[in-house]
């Protein structure tokens, strides 16, 4: 099931970026298990995702943790009542964290739940010179070869310049706090 988000891309990429990568993502994996043997099928993206520090940018759209808990749970209940024994979240969004809600629902239903984040499957400091975490060369890159048409040319991006913590263990990734965007950057790069 892919799971993305609506929010803002920098200037260039559509505020469905995250659907679109989670949903093809998921599409050409479903196809490899397939052709492996496995009989899988993928759902409909879910397409909106947890965006409480872009609430000031116009139509970026959010879920509480909670709210996709509760739906998450409506999701597992009636997939497993449809026979379905594993479900595999395909994450295109970094705002969301499923973990959390994997462990609460775990003891409540006989599915195999996990969480596959797209965007880590493969190192892309071999692949990209500066991967960037929100609208830069990995997920522009993505968005040209998926869906090319959607992308604005780069003249049209900001230029993804962030603002970053001043407390060491924050700036460092070992202590963590949600971003206020429009504190952050400008254009959401």
């Amino acid at each position: 099931m892919p799971w993305g988000a609506t929010e803002a891309h920098n200037r260039h990429l559509p505020y469905g970026t995250d659907n679109v990568q989670a949903e093809r993502v998921a599409i050409e994996a479903a196809k490899l298990a397939w052709d492996g043997g496995a009989r899988v099928l993928v759902l409909p993206t879910v397409p909106f995702g947890t965006n409480t520090g872009q609430r000031e940018i116009p139509f970026c759209l959010n879920l509480n943790p909670s709210t996709q808990t509760a739906i998450l749970g409506d999701l597992v209940e009636t997939v497993e009542r449809h026979g379905i024994r594993k479900l595999v979240i395909v994450n295109g969004h970094g705002g969301n964290d499923f973990r959390a809600m994997i462990r609460e629902l775990t003891p409540r239903t006989s599915l195999f739940l996990c969480v596959a984040d797209w965007y880590r499957a493969i190192d892309p400091e071999k692949y990209f010179a500066e991967p960037g975490d929100h609208a830069g060369e990995l997920e522009t890159s993505m968005m040209q070869y998926l869906a090319s048409d959607l992308v604005r040319p780069l003249s049209d991006a900001g230029p993804g310049t962030a603002h970053g913590f001043a407390i060491t263990g924050l700036r460092e990734g070992w202590a963590w706090a949600p971003r206020h965007w429009v504190q952050v950057t400008d254009d959401t790069g």
